[in-house]
């Protein structure tokens, strides 16, 4: 695959709007490091497509933190780390447990709501959590959070929100030290505009979309992620792909979750043939990692020739109102839940690695930052325990914004400056015959579902590295040029997330390979991690 540090150009006619925090993304991660943001100056906040649509406003179990009198920061620490299968960063799992609950009492006073029980917070329990330590709000927690945070938003005047713009390109000084803005395709405008900032934070999620299955919705493919890469970021740990074990069987690409608090609260898999079969692979049974619950129904599903398990939710007490998310999609379905199993099996839902920062969401280039599912903090480890994520958006979201002092020292560039940056043998030239985008995006998934999903081999990897890079050469740019941009981003993350499972010759964590089915701490007790530079 070419370098390249651009896949769009720019003039001297190219309209300069200033700032002082660039933020892209507009989930929980963006939105509350916005928050923090505007006490400090002038914050803009870019989001591809609308407010109301991000991973965020999907996540139905909860924000995990120890809040309650039984729990302790430690027993969080344990639990991530024994999810996270030895490749956690314990400094900042550390900074993830401790800091966590005073943020989640910000998210409160800033009118997010949870479920109470008796005048207390209702906490719930989630796979590989060893106490009840999940907040929520019914099953549709990510929305309340996203509602909460996005009226805060909206409300306050040093706040700038702008829908439907794409981010084309991170833009940064020759030598990769120093981040000027971003380069962005305004889709209400139709036209590129630079953005010149202080600081520039990613918080564009994840990259579900690289799987023909998913529980992300249609923007999740990976923008900031691979604009990062180009701008000479370091990405890591690209092959711990977490797999929700529990999604609703359909031919629909993005599938319905079916949250992991349902068998928290008694929720049971069985197979075809009427057993609950999770006894056989974990001691927690259905409360196991979901990375071996994933596999478990996989495997049951091979050993019947069937496409789907099925969950049994009907032995919850008033599941109706406990899950009235659930109960009412289902429903809408066509299955009725506390009356009939629900069929489900695995789809793609979360990438445990990313733009490589530390615990202050630094990426290593001056003045750009990252954080939610975007970054690798090193949290996760090879595997995100349950509802960690939404935690650690916020977490982390707190901690870029603590440097914001140093942040406003920065100089804005002139944009002359930008203009006389750019390198023409830079800029990616799209083949003129060959493959339209859509039809690339759809290839791609179908490859990396089957040859890089929750069972890779060595044979499986290397036939899809030679499909990706026969996508890369014939893509073409087509006609919409959106489009065209999140397949190149696409292709330049299946790329690396090839590479670094080929890489990995060992299991662990979202990481399974057939061929090299054992954990090996003597080997591969290390990260994986590629750069452009």
């Amino acid at each position: 695959m070419d370098i390249l540090r651009y896949i769009s150009g720019w003039t001297k006619e190219t309209p300069v709007v200033k700032t002082d925090f660039l933020i892209i993304g507009g989930g929980i991660a963006g939105l509350f490091t916005a928050l923090k943001a505007a006490s400090h100056g002038e914050v803009t906040v870019l989001i591809k497509k609308s407010i109301y649509e991000s991973n965020t406003g999907l996540a139905q179990g909860g924000i995990a933190a120890a809040v309650h009198e039984e729990d302790s920061p430690f027993l969080h620490l344990e639990d991530t780390l024994e999810a996270g299968a030895g490749l956690c960063n314990i400094e900042a799992v550390d900074v993830l447990v401790r800091e966590g609950p005073e943020r989640v009492k910000e998210l409160i006073d800033m009118g997010a709501t949870f479920d109470m029980k008796d005048g207390s917070i209702s906490l719930t329990r989630e796979g590989a959590h060893s106490k009840p330590r999940i907040l929520h709000a019914a099953d549709a927690t990510g929305e309340a959070i996203r509602s909460a945070l996005a009226e805060k938003c909206q409300e306050n005047p040093d706040i700038k929100i702008k829908e439907n713009v794409f981010l084309i390109d991170i833009l940064t000084d020759a030598g990769f030290k120093e981040v000027y803005g971003a380069l962005v395709y305004d889709l209400n405008l139709k036209q590129n505009i630079i953005y010149l900032a202080r600081a520039v934070v990613i918080a564009t999620g994840g990259v579900g979309q690289l799987y023909k299955y998913t529980t992300n919705p249609g923007v999740a493919t990976g923008d900031g992620m691979a604009a990062a890469f180009r701008a000479g970021c370091r990405l890591g740990d690209l092959e711990f792909i977490q797999f929700h074990p529990t999604v609703m069987f359909s031919r629909d690409t993005q599938r319905f979750l079916i949250s992991e608090a349902v068998r928290g609260e008694g929720g049971v898999l069985y197979n075809c043939k009427g057993e609950a079969f999770m006894k056989k692979y974990h001691p927690l049974k259905d409360l196991a990692p979901r990375d071996i619950v994933a596999r478990a129904i996989l495997s049951e599903m091979m050993a019947e020739s069937s496409e789907y398990v099925y969950l049994d939710m009907r032995s919850i007490p008033d599941v109706k109102n406990r899950f009235p998310n659930i109960y009412r999609t289902l429903k809408e379905k066509g299955i009725d839940l506390e009356k009939e199993r629900v069929p489900v099996s695995p789809a793609a839902h979360y990438v445990m690695g990313g733009i490589v920062t530390d615990t202050m969401g630094q990426t290593g280039i001056s003045g750009l930052y990252a954080c939610g599912e975007t970054a690798c903090t090193g949290v996760h480890g090879a595997n995100r325990l349950a509802s960690n994520s939404l935690l650690e958006g916020i977490v982390f979201g707190h901690r870029i914004i603590d440097n914001a002092e140093e942040i406003m020292y920065r100089r804005h560039v002139k944009p002359e400056e930008i203009v006389a940056a750019i390198n023409d043998d830079l800029v990616l030239k799209p083949a003129k015959r060959g493959i339209e985008p859509s039809e690339a995006k759809k290839a791609l998934q179908n490859i990396m579902w089957e040859n890089v999903g929750i069972i890779r081999n060595e044979r499986g990897l290397k036939d899809a590295h030679r499909k990706v890079e026969e996508l890369w050469q014939k893509l073409t740019m087509g006609d919409n040029i959106v489009e065209y941009y999140e397949t190149v981003n696409l292709l330049t993350i299946a790329h690396i997330v090839i590479l670094a499972a080929l890489w990995r010759k060992e299991s662990r964590g979202g990481h399974y390979r057939s061929d090299y089915p054992n954990r090996d701490d003597i080997k591969w007790l290390k990260h994986t991690t590629f750069t452009n530079c």
